[in-house]
């Protein structure tokens, strides 16, 4: 089976004792790619220097992420956009919402998602969005800008009508170890949508799938998902994965 991770900070301190090790054992279990959402400017150098060192096999996105945003939110897009022009980029992301943690700077929050969305929509990118407590928000910010915009609602956490919404507005729907924990409500999601609507994640080293909760979270764990997934579907692991595995080159035009 063939594997891409859509949603992994590999770059991050977690992964520097053992990285080499990392992706030795995620490419053999099947992890052709692994896809980068930056953070702010200053996880840029990093995660570029893993792009560098492991070329064809870690792709970057560049993006604010929700939680990033403050006073400087200006700045710190102004700097990404000029990064942006200096290499070559799959997606604009990590970006979005996040009301769970603060909502102070959430006018900040709102104009920093529509401005990186108007962005990617300029340079035909899909977009990755974090959407956590924000999904009222993040919809209406969407339905105010392009109607080309594609991408990936990513760990999808919302409800079946928010799944549907999203579905229904070009998205995919980013399933990651959420889908393996009990009380996550996300097998009801699922079967309310299509194979074809959804791309494999782990959002590592966070959110790491049962039995391994609570430990860091990597790529490797990526047929883990696929299996639950599979389940849930009532198909084989293989046709999921392939199901996955193609939604993903589509999307981000690998």
């Amino acid at each position: 089976m063939q594997f891409i991770d859509t949603h992994t900070h590999l770059y991050l301190p977690e992964f520097d004792a053992d990285r080499d090790l990392t992706i030795e054992y995620a490419t053999n279990r099947g992890v052709e790619k692994m896809l980068l959402p930056n953070i702010n400017i200053h996880s840029i150098d990093s995660m570029m220097d893993a792009v560098e060192k492991y070329k064809g096999k870690c792709l970057p996105m560049i993006g604010l992420h929700p939680t990033s945003v403050k006073d400087d939110y200006v700045r710190q897009i102004e700097k990404m956009e000029t990064v942006f022009f200096d290499n070559q980029f799959i997606a604009i992301g990590e970006i979005g919402i996040d009301l769970y943690w603060d909502k102070t700077y959430l006018k900040e929050q709102i104009q920093a998602f529509k401005r990186q969305v108007s962005f990617a929509a300029t340079h035909n990118l899909p977009v990755v969005i974090h959407a956590r407590d924000s999904f009222p928000e993040v919809f209406s910010a969407l339905e105010e800008l392009s109607k080309n915009i594609k991408g990936v609602f990513h760990a999808f956490s919302g409800t079946p009508e928010y799944a549907q919404k999203a579905v229904n507005m070009g998205f995919k729907l980013g399933i990651g170890g959420m889908i393996t924990f009990k009380n996550a409500g996300l097998e009801k999601v699922l079967k309310n949508v299509s194979p074809h609507d959804i791309v494999l994640e782990t959002d590592s080293p966070y959110l790491a799938p049962a039995p391994f909760r609570g430990k860091r979270n990597e790529s490797a764990y990526l047929p883990v998902i696929n299996k639950k997934v599979s389940e849930i579907y009532g198909m084989p692991e293989e046709k999921m994965a392939e199901i996955a595995y193609q939604n993903s080159m589509e999307l981000f035009k690998l």
